[in-house]
Parts: C-alpha cells; structure tokens; sequence
C-alpha cells in the first residue's frame, strides 16, 4: 500500500538520532510555551523561528512542529492549576479543569487531560496519513488561479473568525499586505516604497514583524496587564489530593468521549480559520449535550475535561492538511510554520508531497513519535511545570525580550530589522489593546507576495481577463467552499460562544 510504505520511508527519516533530538527539544519547549500564560504557540514559534538556522530543514521543520502541537499539553496545565489558559485553545479546558483540582484531584486531572491530548493528536494524525494524500491528489489540477483563490480563502475564514471586530480585521490585514508590496517589484523591477533605504529592497522580513507582534506585543500586553505585579504560585496546592492517578471509571466514563471528540476536532480543525479553540468549545459544548449529567459540567466533571483537550489536538493535527496540501495557514500558529516551510525554499501546496515525499512523510511520522512522547513527558514532568508556574512574570519579561531582540539579529546581522521587531512589539501591544487582529497581519504578509504573484501570472494568461476565475471548475468549487466557509464559521463561533457562557453559568 502506497501510503503505507510512505510512512515507513517517514519514520525513517523521523527516527535519525539528530532528528529524534530535534524532536524531543521541540516537544519540551512546546510545553514550556503552553506553560507560560499568555503565550501560545504563535509567540513561541516566532520567537524560536531564528534559533532553527543553520539546521537541517527536516529536523528544524519537526521541532517547529512538536513546539506547535506540544503546546496544546502544556497550556492545560495552567488550565487546571490556576484557572488562567495558557493560550486561547485551552479556555474551555478551565470549566470543568479548575474546579476538579479545587475538588482535590489536580493529580487525575492532569493525567486525563494528557491521555485526551494524546488520544486526540494520534487520532488526528492517523487521519493525516489517509487524508493528505487525496487532498493533495485533488489539487493537482490547481494552477495559479486556483492559488490565488485558496491564498484569499485563508485570509477570508480568519476575517469571519475574528466576528465583531471585523472591521478592525480588515485593517489588520491591509496593513500586512501593504507591508509585503515593499521591495523590488519582481516584473517591472522597480523599488516600492523602500524610501531609499537599502535595507529594504528585499522586502519586509517576516520573522522581525511575526517576534514583535506575537513575542513582544503579547509580553507588553501581559505587563500592561499587571501580571508582572502578580507574584506567582499555584491556587491549588499540588499534591493536596489522595489520589494522583485516575480511576477506572475516570476511564470508562471518558472512552467514547476521547472518540467522539477526536473525530469532531479534527473536522473543525482541517476548515481554514476553525482553529482549534473554536474546536475545544464545541466538543464541550456536545459533550454536554449527550452526557446523561449535564448538570454536573462545570463542578469537576471529568468529561467536561476530556473533550476540549481531546478536540483541540486533533484539531491542531487537521489543521495541518489545508497547510501541507493547499498551502493555507488557517491560524496564526501555522502561518509561522509555513512561513518556516519558505524560509527553507518549501512551499507547501497540491504537489509538495509528491516533490517532496522525505520531507512530508518525515514530518507526519515525527507526530506520531511526538505525542507519544508529549505522553511521558506531560505525565512524569508534572512537578517540573508546576515549579515553573511559580517563576515570576517580572523575571521572565526580560529574559523574553533579550531572546527576540538575539533573534531578531541574529537572521541577517541587521539593526535596521532589529529595530522593526521592536517597532512592530509597539504595534502589537496597540493591536491587542484595541482589538486589531496581529494574527490578520500576519497571515497577510505571508500570503501577500503569494497572492500577488498568482494574480499576476493569472491575468498574464488570461490577457487581463477576470473571466478566467469563473470559467475553470477548480476555481468555481474553490469559490463555493469559500461562501460555504464564510457563512458556516459564523455559526460555528456562535455555538463555542454559547457553550462558554453556558459553562460559565453552570460554574456559578
């Protein structure tokens, strides 16, 4: 069987000993960042982007990704510890979570919800196995027109995500495509908007703008909003239980909770700009429509636990299909790692895992070895991440900033995009603070370029024709999904919200 032996060539590049390392770094520092409240996956990969240079690309794309992944484990554990989510994928994770450590069982609790991320990363990537390929085969027939679409499908779903605050999405995201038109126009050869400055005739870099919004804006934010005053230290006392370990009926309750979960995680996760929060709150959301307690979510039930942590880990595995085959990044999380898969000449699209079969399957081998090593370590290194909660935010801020700015500097010895991170740090914090979307940004100076440049050769082959993307089946089914898209994940946000609020409600 074709996919089959696919894998087995993956694992084989997965299992090379510098590789296995790269892996485990990833799966630790993914951790690490779930861990740190306030911080997510998009922060942390952009922070530790510049530190994969001068790796081997299938090794540094793997350690990126366990970062990605690894850091739905560790957000949860904030979660259950001190009500605060690590980052947004984790919230609904806090209904059920927090009062069952309050109950006297952070020890079960902790062990379920590594068990769920488990059961649902595996899941979802034994998913990827079968699905990526068909995708893949699917789009071969897409040309640039096809691209361009897809490019604006990406862009479109996050717009609808970010709901009320449409407007100021749109903002966002023409300021990220204002900045990717700066450098030298590819066809005429003519600089734009570089005002003299050589420094800019490459272009904007996305690593210093993608740390500074997502690095420095957060830490800003997190000081702007005094947890830098906050010393820190568990509410809930770790140990306290009588028990560390589940039960059998934690277990026998939950088993089908962990399948159903799965399955809907993923689904929502392989939509572009779903995401995995939008995943976790309606997992809990059916999950307590189904159970035979409803009443009970919200005071420490275990399923109210297991289904979020389920869901969003498989959501973070679909998640990865639309990226691999289409070359979307449906959340600001992976539109840094696709802007990984281009700083090292990759790009991801319908033929990426026919021209690149090491390099593909090597990656979705690496998440099976990944999880299960998220296993071990989120169940044995628990008392090492409850010590690190209680590390002070005002020593951690600092040393997060020394980090970017090496960073920074540290892709081309420049000061010019040194001084842009900081700048765009500035900007992120406003971002938040008045509710733009620093993720629109990003995704649109990713996509930008891309996007121009299929227009471009569309129109070059059509004579100017906008005709061309209505008269082309695969444009028109791309079209359709797009509508389809743009008036389900309106819903989709509208039922996590209402799962939220009834949580909140039930909690009270």
């Amino acid at each position: 069987m074709d996919i089959f032996s696919d894998l087995v060539m993956g694992l084989s590049v997965a299992i090379s000993p510098i590789n296995l390392l790269y892996l485990l770094i990833g799966a630790i520092v993914g951790m690490v960042v779930g861990v740190i409240p306030g911080f997510g996956p998009s922060a942390g990969l952009a922070i530790l982007l510049p530190v994969t240079f001068g790796m081997d690309p299938i090794g540094a794309i793997m350690m990126l990704a366990a970062i990605y992944y690894g850091a739905m484990y560790g957000g949860t554990i904030t979660s259950i510890l001190l009500n605060t989510p690590g980052e947004s994928a984790t919230v609904a994770s806090t209904f059920d979570g927090f009062p069952l450590a309050k109950n006297g069982r952070a020890g079960p609790a902790l062990v379920m919800q590594a068990a769920a991320s488990f059961v649902g990363g595996t899941v979802g990537v034994i998913l990827i196995t079968i699905l990526a390929p068909m995708f893949a085969q699917v789009s071969r027939s897409f040309g640039p027109p096809e691209y361009f679409l897809l490019a604006m499908m990406g862009m479109l779903t996050l717009l609808v995500m970010i709901g009320a605050n449409w407007k100021l999405g749109v903002i966002s995201a023409l300021i990220g495509f204002a900045l990717g038109t700066v450098g030298v126009d590819l066809e005429t050869g003519q600089g734009r908007f570089t005002f003299g400055s050589a420094e800019l005739i490459g272009g904007i870099y996305f690593i210093p703008i993608a740390i500074g919004l997502f690095g420095l804006g957060e830490l800003f934010f997190a000081f702007y909003s005094g947890l830098h005053k906050t010393g820190s230290g568990s509410i809930v006392q770790y140990g306290a239980e009588e028990r560390f370990w589940p039960t059998a009926q934690d277990w026998i309750s939950t088993r089908m909770t962990m399948v159903r979960c799965s399955i809907l995680g993923f689904v929502v996760g392989v939509i572009p700009g779903a995401g995995a929060t939008i995943a976790s709150l309606m997992a809990y959301s059916t999950e307590r429509s189904v159970s035979k307690t409803p009443e009970n979510f919200g005071k420490g039930e275990m399923a109210g636990l297991v289904a979020p942590e389920t869901a969003n880990n498989a959501a973070s595995s679909g998640a990865m299909i639309p990226l691999l085959t289409l070359g979307i990044p449906g959340s600001a999380s992976t539109a840094v790692l696709l802007a990984a898969f281009l700083l090292w000449g990759l790009r991801p699209g319908p033929l990426f895992m026919e021209q690149n079969p090491e390099f593909a399957w090597g990656l979705i081998a690496s998440m099976y070895l990944g999880n299960m090593a998220l296993l071990a370590i989120s169940i044995f290194a628990i008392p090492l991440f409850v010590l690190m909660i209680k590390v002070p935010y005002r020593v951690l801020g600092p040393c997060v900033v020394v980090v970017c700015a090496l960073g920074t500097f540290s892709v081309h010895a420049s000061f010019v995009e040194t001084y842009l991170m900081f700048a765009a740090g500035i900007v992120g914090f406003f971002m938040r603070l008045y509710g733009f979307s620093p993720a629109a940004l990003v995704l649109a100076l990713v996509l930008g370029p891309l996007a121009e440049e299929a227009l471009r050769q569309t129109l070059a082959i059509s004579r100017g024709s906008f005709m061309i993307f209505v008269e082309r089946t695969p444009s028109l089914v791309i079209i359709a999904v797009t509508v389809a898209l743009v008036l389900l994940l309106p819903l989709l946000n509208r039922i996590g919200k209402s799962s939220a609020s009834s949580a909140e409600k039930s909690g009270t």
